[in-house]
């Protein structure tokens, strides 16, 4: 039973830029002092939450894609975050999980925040990513789709959970922060996994303000990690001895419900 190294980068970003952006990842990704396994970027982190879609997406295999690659095979560990992307004319919050050998996986965002008309300018996902990673079975959702509990619900498969952590990257503004703090810790015990949840600070172009609260809550609900409001690098260990034994007590997980998603 491997632990797991996970690092998170709370931080400002540069609105609408991307070589800022990249450049200032990389500069803080390379002050990362801890072993790791998995560095977790904010959602849209190379621009902001932006909804100038089409001025600012990018194809795959373009500027950010192959920054993502590079930082995986420099620090040899897994880097998730979300970017703008443009594929077959339509628009994606997409989020991009990147090995240091160069292999990836993608998510689109599913849920698309319609308060800023996120609905309008990108295309919504249709498949859930589940992804291995020492062991471990991960699954990365993007900001909103917190607030949907049937979409990230752990299902029991062949007699274990499907996943073993949950991870949110976002753009979650202070006005909701409370809602943020409390899905997060929801969304761990419900599921009997970790939830990390990776969130922003400063204020955007559009005069938004996020504060942060990142954290790292383990199954019992209880915050192992908290970032608060403040520019942090902080790489915590999650427990696989801790996650399995808690499940060996308390194994909710096999009276769940079993259905499917359209």
């Amino acid at each position: 039973m491997q632990d797991l190294n996970v690092t998170l980068i709370q931080t400002k970003l540069h609105w609408q830029s991307t070589g800022a952006n990249l450049a200032m990842f990389e500069e803080k990704i390379w002050c990362i002092e801890d072993p790791t396994d998995l560095i977790i970027l904010p959602e849209m982190f190379n621009t902001g939450f932006s909804m100038e879609a089409d001025r600012l997406a990018e194809p795959m295999n373009f500027t950010t894609f192959k920054w993502v690659k590079q930082m995986a095979k420099q620090t040899k560990a897994v880097v998730v975050g979300s970017a703008i992307i443009k594929e077959n004319g339509s628009c994606f919050n997409r989020l991009l999980w990147m090995r240091p050998d160069g292999s990836f996986e993608i998510y689109d965002k599913r849920h698309l925040f319609r308060m800023a008309d996120e609905h309008d300018h990108f295309s919504a996902g249709k498949q859930k990513l589940v992804v291995s990673l020492k062991g471990w079975k991960i699954c990365p959702l993007i900001c909103y789709d917190l607030r949907f509990p049937v979409w990230s619900r752990n299902q029991n498969v062949d007699g274990r959970p499907e996943f073993d952590v949950l991870i949110y990257t976002a753009n979650w503004p202070s006005p909701r922060v409370n809602a943020w703090d409390t899905l997060l810790r929801a969304r761990a015990i419900e599921n009997l996994s970790y939830c990390i949840g990776l969130n922003r600070i400063g204020v955007d172009g559009n005069g938004i303000e996020y504060l942060g609260h990142s954290v790292v809550i383990e199954p019992k609900g209880n915050a192992i990690c908290e970032l608060e409001g403040n520019e942090a690098i902080r790489t915590i260990t999650l427990s696989k001895e801790d996650l399995v034994n808690y499940r060996k007590k308390f194994p909710a997980y096999l009276d769940s419900d079993q259905f499917e998603i359209d």
